[in-house]
């Protein structure tokens, strides 16, 4: 039977490409995208099965406990989960922050991650050989001016993944973390800045080549693939032009 992974946030960008170097003949998968936006995930979804994949969706917000129960209810098997539903909301600093910015980042970052870890968890360890991939951040090991809300939340995922590491050895389960640094996809800095494309254009300005979406899928996919004993424990990626989470070279 084919192997199932799950790839939340699946809808555009990180999410999307992981989906679909999953569903490819070399991975080999039967995707389930899901994501809030129907119609995104459908069209990822249309292009995996025009290129032979199999893949289905289900719209779904991870921060609803009782959706994610209901979607995990409506599964036979899953042997991946990539937890890479997240996003960063606003750029102001501790002092001006909107708590409800940090509210939102913590529920769709942390919560989201832990709704959906605890709800497959019976299927992945019952699979035999299941992997869950924690999609974190260089922000969950490097504070930065501006960043708080954020850093927290991807400090908080960076926990998950380690302490479920711990709980789960002699099960026949991997945890996974991949931390990203600078990765330029279409929405993540727009929605940080709330829509200005100026401003968030300024974030790779100057910088030949940023990582991209495509990039971080493939990494993502080469650590679920590893031979079954071999546990990519935490996997940090940058692009050549970031030394440091604060040390970029920009071309003038």
């Amino acid at each position: 039977m084919q192997p199932v992974a799950v790839v939340t946030g699946a809808s555009s960008g990180i999410g999307a490409a992981t989906a679909i170097r999953l569903a490819g003949a070399e991975a080999g998968y039967h995707v389930v995208l899901t994501a809030r936006r129907a119609g995104r995930i459908d069209a990822v979804a249309a292009r995996i099965q025009a290129d032979g994949g199999s893949a289905q969706t289900h719209v779904l917000d991870v921060t609803d406990r009782a959706a994610v129960d209901s979607f995990a209810g409506s599964l036979d098997r899953c042997d991946v989960l990539v937890n890479n539903a997240g996003g960063a909301f606003g750029a102001e600093t501790v002092a001006e922050a909107d708590p409800a910015d940090w509210r939102a980042m913590y529920e769709v970052n942390v919560l989201g991650t832990l709704n959906m870890t605890q709800a497959l968890l019976p299927q992945l360890i019952a699979s035999g050989d299941g992997t869950i991939v924690v999609m974190g951040s260089t922000a969950g090991f490097v504070a930065y001016e501006g960043g708080g809300g954020y850093v927290a939340a991807k400090h908080g995922e960076h926990a998950i993944a380690a302490t479920l590491r711990l709980e789960l050895s002699g099960q026949p389960v991997r945890v996974i973390e991949i931390a990203p640094g600078m990765v330029r996809t279409d929405e993540f800095a727009l929605n940080r800045y709330r829509g200005d494309a100026d401003q968030a254009a300024a974030v790779y300005a100057g910088v030949r080549e940023p990582l991209t979406a495509d990039d971080i899928a493939d990494v993502v996919t080469w650590t679920v693939t590893r031979p079954s004993h071999v546990n990519v424990d935490l996997l940090v990626i940058r692009p050549r032009a970031q030394a440091a989470q604060h040390k970029v070279y920009r071309e003038q």
